[in-house]
């Protein structure tokens, strides 16, 4: 397993029971390859702030993520800007020991913020980094992206739904077209 782009290991014998604080912030060169990785046009800023405390035989951790970033509208290509301001609620549980390690593993919707860590640490970069990567648009439209459309013949969802066609009918029957 390689090691991640923003990677901010967090060591297990330095969280306690009692909450503590913990802030990541990618560098340049750590947005630069975080954006190679998810297919951003830039990442300007990548920042979290985790409250961390031992849980059974875990870590939970809750926090804020903030990040600045442009994605490449799926219509025409350009930089889409977006501000992601998100909390989240974060558990880290150990590996599973059974088992190939890059099997697939099926969680309850309750477990779905759950991360699974190996060794003595957990890793609050790339679980910032990941957070993020949810909550991008994943059909970012630029403002151009709606006239492209149009011009490439493409019909709208009002245009092609069941109403569109009855207008069109209706515009038909009535000598409109």
């Amino acid at each position: 397993m390689t090691t991640p782009e923003f990677s901010r290991p967090c060591r297990l014998d330095r969280i306690g029971a009692g909450e503590s604080t913990e802030t990541v912030e990618a560098t340049p060169e750590e947005r630069a390859a975080l954006a190679r990785r998810f297919g951003l046009a830039a990442l300007d800023r990548l920042t979290a702030e985790f409250q961390v405390r031992r849980q059974d035989e875990g870590v939970a951790a809750r926090g804020h993520l903030r990040a600045s970033l442009a994605q490449r509208c799926v219509v025409t290509g350009d930089p889409v800007p977006a501000t992601i301001e998100e909390r989240f609620d974060l558990r880290f549980l150990p590996a599973p020991e059974d088992g190939d390690p890059d099997a697939e593993i099926e969680l309850s919707e309750d477990e779905c913020d759950t991360m699974f860590f190996t060794g003595a640490a957990i890793d609050l970069g790339e679980a910032a980094a990941e957070t993020m990567a949810l909550a991008l648009d994943p059909y970012p439209r630029s403002e151009g992206a709606a006239e492209a459309l149009k011009e490439a013949g493409v019909l709208s969802e009002e245009e092609a739904g069941p109403f569109g066609a009855l207008a069109e009918l209706k515009d038909k029957l009535s000598g409109k077209k």
